[in-house]
């Protein structure tokens, strides 16, 4: 089962730490086979939207997007540059990165952090314009269509509400909590008030204030509540969100953001009751395919392959797991398992895999090994194993799996193994910092985080 336990010697180092959950498993998820021959079609996307039909679980399950695909009521913006994605994804990176460090996760990337000075300031969100999915639920009494961004590493969930002095432009109407017969404001004597800690923003006219800014200064404030909230055919009463009045930095058409992660403010903790603290998702191999997300670990879980979920006390937000080796063409690379002890978190948000310097290094060698058919291109940004495929319609890449523990082998979608011609992981600066895996190394995965259970599932070709 799934601990907090504080127990590492440095106090000011958040650190993943676990009890196994009794799983002894030796299995793999996804094609095993050496080499696979990729469309480069296939990397693409399409004007038109490919709808993935979404299972039928014993949970809340609904369709999920990208923001910036045909599938998503967002697609009129356009999409930002590879460029300017991969430099908010570094942001991001960095950002989670400090705040397992106890570094002032406010620096930007690459500050000079003391760590006997560090502080972490947990009303510090993430950088929201790295989100890349979105849902679609509705809240209040009649319920509002809302668009949301999902985000595993936040925990309050927020839409913008009437009357909003500051708000910036959405493609769903703004949501009205006069119009709502039970919408019902938090008193600032509350319980739940007093929850939110330094995410509260004080009181006004006896009404809790919620307050999150995010890593790039963008902000979002307004009175804390509870509402209906309608997922699919579910409804979850009682919901607790911030109804955002005062915004500043945003340039999006999102409604607001759906908290998942694993604080007690967010979704999954709010609905533990009814759907046993357990959620998954199936992310798109492509912007124009669809996904979905479920509450729940429903009636198909016994499909996943399990590893044990890893928790920190001091940075409760996030699932971790632990990584132990990577292998490339079906053969394990030699990587100390000492090169993984920082430990990794799986995220929704941030989209390029970190991994330690030496793992990194092992596998983009490894990898240019496999690929030498193919002429070596300049670097993009973070990414620095990249090819030329401009000559080819198909191009033969070697497998790549991550190995986690206990067993578990998860034999990566080749949509989850190049981006823009590029080898899709990236290296941290040394091997002392966290691990992340990124959301293009989850695509085609239903990823289960069953937080009761103690464990991530992961299901091959679920979308």
């Amino acid at each position: 089962m799934v601990a907090f336990v504080p127990g590492h010697p440095d106090p000011e180092h958040a650190t993943l730490l676990y009890i196994s959950s009794g799983h002894s498993l030796v299995a793999h998820a996804g094609d095993d086979r050496s080499y696979k021959v990729l469309s480069l079609d296939s990397l693409k996307s399409d004007a038109v939207c490919s709808e993935t039909k979404v299972p039928s679980s014993g949970g809340a399950t609904m369709p999920l997007h990208h923001r910036h695909g045909p599938c998503s009521p967002l697609a009129t913006k356009k999409m930002p540059t590879l460029e300017e994605m991969l430099r908010r994804d570094q942001l991001r990176a960095a950002y989670i990165q400090r705040k397992f460090s106890g570094g002032d996760a406010k620096g930007g990337a690459g500050d000079d952090v003391q760590q006997s000075d560090a502080t972490v300031p947990t009303n510090l969100g993430l950088h929201l314009d790295t989100l890349e999915y979105v849902i679609t639920a509705g809240i209040g009494s009649p319920a509002v269509t809302q668009t949301m961004l999902i985000d595993t590493g936040s925990d309050v969930s927020w839409v913008q509400c009437k009357p909003c002095s500051q708000c910036h432009s959405q493609a769903d109407p703004l949501f009205d909590p006069s119009s709502s017969t039970t919408y019902s404001p938090f008193s600032c004597s509350s319980a739940t008030c007093a929850q939110l800690g330094q995410e509260g923003n004080g009181c006004s006219n006896s009404q809790c204030q919620y307050i999150v800014t995010y890593g790039d200064g963008s902000r979002t404030t307004g009175t804390y509540s509870s509402d209906m909230l309608a997922l699919g055919s579910n409804t979850v009463r009682s919901f607790q969100f911030g109804c955002s009045h005062m915004e500043s930095g945003f340039d999006d058409q999102t409604d607001g953001l759906m908290g998942l992660g694993g604080g007690v403010q967010s979704l999954v903790s709010q609905t533990a009751g009814t759907f046993g603290k357990a959620f998954s998702y199936c992310l798109p191999p492509t912007t124009s395919s669809s996904g979905f997300l479920t509450l729940g670990a429903g009636t198909g879980s016994s499909g996943f392959v399990k590893t044990p979920m890893l928790r920190s006390s001091q940075v409760p937000t996030f699932y971790g797991v632990r990584l132990q080796a990577i292998r490339v063409g079906g053969r394990q690379l030699p990587i100390p398992t000492s090169v993984f002890s920082a430990g990794s978190i799986m995220d929704s948000g941030t989209v390029i895999t970190r991994l330690p310097r030496t793992a990194y290094t092992a596998l983009s060698l490894a990898f240019r090994a496999r690929m030498k058919q193919y002429p070596p291109a300049p670097p993009s940004g973070i990414l620095d194993t990249c090819f030329d495929f401009s000559s080819q319609s198909s191009v033969t890449i070697p497998t790549v799996a991550l190995v986690f523990h206990e067993g578990v082998v998860v034999n990566l979608d080749p949509n989850g193994i190049i981006l823009d011609s590029c080898l899709a992981f990236a290296g941290n600066d040394d091997d002392s910092s966290l691990g992340i895996i990124g959301n293009v190394q989850q695509r085609t995965f239903e990823v289960l985080y069953d937080v009761g259970g103690g464990a991530v599932g992961f299901r091959a070709g679920a979308c």
